[in-house]
């Protein structure tokens, strides 16, 4: 079974940098008082701004980022990793909508639930996965 829609193995190393480079691009943008748009009062908060431009940046390169380390291929692409990949994004619509859920329920500020909700399902589709390849090659190692 060929994959489809993956990206190549080699573009992981670039979403990893694209997270990564998350970490400087804010830092940088904090010190010259460049703050979150969604941490302002929705009277003062005002589109395309230079805050409001900078975090929509930065999210994008994050999001960016995440997204196309969670979905490029690994090195041997079978079945197995395919069921693997598709079990985890099930679980990762579970977290993400049960957090939502809690989230709308629990937090008065509805502004941090869409930046809440951009991130979620991504980190939890990616540590998943990663976790069961770790737990399947380390048994496969313990076999052999």
């Amino acid at each position: 079974m060929k994959p489809k829609l993956l990206f190549p193995y080699w573009c992981r190393y670039l979403g990893w940098g694209l997270v990564i480079a998350h970490v400087p691009m804010s830092i940088i943008g904090r010190a010259n008082g460049m703050i979150n748009p969604l941490d302002q009062p929705a009277a003062n908060a005002a589109l395309f701004t230079g805050e409001h431009l900078f975090f929509i940046c930065t999210s994008l390169v994050t999001a960016l980022g995440l997204f196309i380390v969670a979905f490029s291929r690994e090195k041997l692409e079978d079945e197995q990793i395919w069921q693997i990949r598709l079990d985890s994004l099930r679980w990762a619509i579970f977290v993400n909508y049960f957090i939502l859920i809690a989230s709308l329920i629990f937090i008065y500020d509805i502004a941090h639930i869409l930046e809440l909700n951009l991130w979620v399902p991504l980190i939890f589709f990616i540590i998943r996965f990663r976790w069961v390849i770790f737990r399947l090659n380390r048994s496969l190692s313990r076999e052999g």
